[in-house]
Order: C-alpha cells, then structure tokens, then sequence
C-alpha cells in the first residue's frame, strides 16, 4: 500500500504544472556545493549569494565546502547529486579541470549551467621581502632565479595556475607552481612570507594589498577591475595576450527541472541587482555578473574550447 501511495504521489506531481512546481519549491533547506575550502574568493562569492537567497527563497541556502583535486572531488559530488533542485555547484574551474584531470562525470552534459555570479582578476601577488615592485623587476630577479615557486590557491591545470605559467611563456622566464588546496591556505603562506609569489584571485588579497602586506603586480583582465584601480593589467606591463578572467557560476545536476534552475536563475538576477548584494561583492574584489542565463550557457562552451587549448600551449601534463 505504501509504495502504491508513493507511486501515486510522483505522478501526482509529474502531473502538476511547471509553474506549480516551481512555485512550491524551495519546501526544504538547499545546499550549495562550493569545491575548495572556506576562506577563498569561490567560498566568498557562495555566501554573499548564498544569503541573499535564503533571504528570497525562504528557506535556508547553506554552503556545504568539499574540496580536493582541484575541485574534482565538490563537482564530481554536485554531478552525482539528486536532480531535485535541493544541490548546486557554486564553482570556479569547471570548464578547465576536465582538460588537465581524468574526471568522472562529463561537465558539459552532467551540469546545467544556471547562472554567473561573477569575476574578478587573478593578480601576481608578491610579499614584500622578495624585493620586486614590478612585473619587469620580478622578470629580471626570475631571470637569476629561474625555478621561482608561485603559490595558487588551486590545484595543477587551474586558472590560476594557467595565469602563473602563460606569464612565465611570454615573458621567457621559468616559474614553478606551489599548489595549495584552497586559497586561503595559499594567501596564509603568502602573507607570511613562506612562500614570496602567488598567482590568485584578487578579492582576498584586497586587504593585505591596502595594507602594504603584499604587493600586486598585475591583474588578468582586459581592463582594470574596479576593485583594483590602481593595479595595471599584463597588457600595460608588457605581458601582451595575457587576458583571463576567475569567474564564478552556479550549476546545477543535469536533470534538475528546468522550472527550477530558470526560477533560481531568476532569484540570483535580482540578487545580483540588489545594491546591497552589488557592494558586498564589489568590496571583495568581485565583480557581479552580468550576463544572462543563456549567455553564461554559451560561455560555458566558450570557455571549454578556450581551455582545452591552453592546456596543450602551455604543456600543462594531464593527470
């Protein structure tokens, strides 16, 4: 008798209308799968959202911090997840890692991607006892010192390790990768100067770069972020091609109800309008997301072909 009740209840609620079940939906807590640790700029980026939603959504939106491999292990964990609209993938690295490491899920088909939340530069981070207030001072000190270490808050084959590397091809110097499993881990060692060069996302760094606790030599995107005005960009210095962005999307397993995905799509496009949520994002180094919901869709894809190209320019080994 009880599984006849439970079969009738799923067709019950096949039967319902999309816009019925979208409505109903949120009834329970909903879990943000962020793949790296607490204290980065992708943990960040999770809560600052995350609240604004639990806010709109009325039910708590809490993050749930699964790291390991580079973020293989929260992605891999978000894939595998029950496509009922209570699991997300808050992640940066997605259309990257499947490049550089033998995944078990294929994100392209395994993930839906529901919406941008934001960028922000990766930087060239140096503490101040290395000695170098530039880009073309720390190519000369590399010069004497080839094999310099650089610190990234994620794993081989990341954006930020391709950041470090694609500087280093250009400017024809040799640079070797620390990697750290989260960035806060990383800006801990860098800070203390256990390590005198990172490769990072910007927004945790703000405050140890207003500071004078570390310097940064320059900035990935085209133009200058916002957050950091004063920092030239690659191109400025010299370093010309060098144009990545870290940016930072909510995905969601691929079979989760498309009523679902486009109404919590259209939860984080108010949330991202939302001046208050606009500040706390801008304040930590972020720049909130502008794109709609088909066109991260596309850029996802873009930003696959993109990748599987730098792994192969920048002879990034595949594990």
């Amino acid at each position: 008798m009880r599984n006849w009740w439970m079969g009738a209840a799923a067709l019950l609620m096949a039967a319902l209308p999309a816009t019925s079940r979208a409505q109903e939906w949120p009834s329970r807590p909903v879990r943000l799968i962020v793949p790296f640790p607490a204290g980065g700029s992708t943990d960040i980026c999770a809560r600052i959202i995350g609240d604004a939603l639990s806010r709109s959504l009325g039910q708590q939106v809490f993050i749930e911090n699964k790291s390991g491999a580079n973020g293989t292990t929260g992605i891999e964990a978000a894939a595998a997840s029950a496509p009922d609209g209570y699991t997300f993938l808050v992640a940066i690295d997605v259309t990257s890692n499947p490049h550089v490491y033998k995944m078990n899920v294929d994100v392209l088909n395994d993930l839906a991607p529901v919406m941008q939340l934001s960028s922000q530069p990766m930087v060239l981070a140096a503490h101040p006892s290395l000695g170098v207030k530039s880009i073309a001072e720390l190519v000369a000190l590399a010069k004497q010192q080839p094999g310099m270490g650089f610190a990234t808050g994620s794993g081989f084959g990341s954006t930020q390790a391709m950041v470090g590397l694609w500087f280093a091809q250009i400017a024809g110097i040799k640079l070797e990768q620390i990697p750290y499993r989260g960035g806060g881990q990383a800006i801990s060692d860098l800070v203390a100067g256990n390590v005198k060069l990172g490769s990072l996302g910007s927004s945790p760094l703000i405050p140890y770069y207003k500071t004078g606790g570390l310097l940064l030599l320059a900035q990935s995107t085209q133009m200058r972020s916002p957050s950091l005005p004063d920092v030239p960009t690659f191109e400025e210095v010299g370093i010309h091609g060098l144009v990545l962005d870290q940016w930072v999307g909510v995905f969601a397993p691929a079979k989760t109800p498309p009523e679902i995905t486009t109404r919590l799509a259209a939860e984080i496009g108010k949330a991202l309008a939302d001046p208050a949520v606009r500040e706390r994002l801008q304040k930590s180094g972020q720049d909130p997301a502008t794109r709609t919901s088909e066109q991260f869709r596309q850029y996802v894809r873009e930003e696959f072909d993109k990748f599987g190209r730098l792994v192969k320019d920048l002879h990034i080994q595949v594990n």
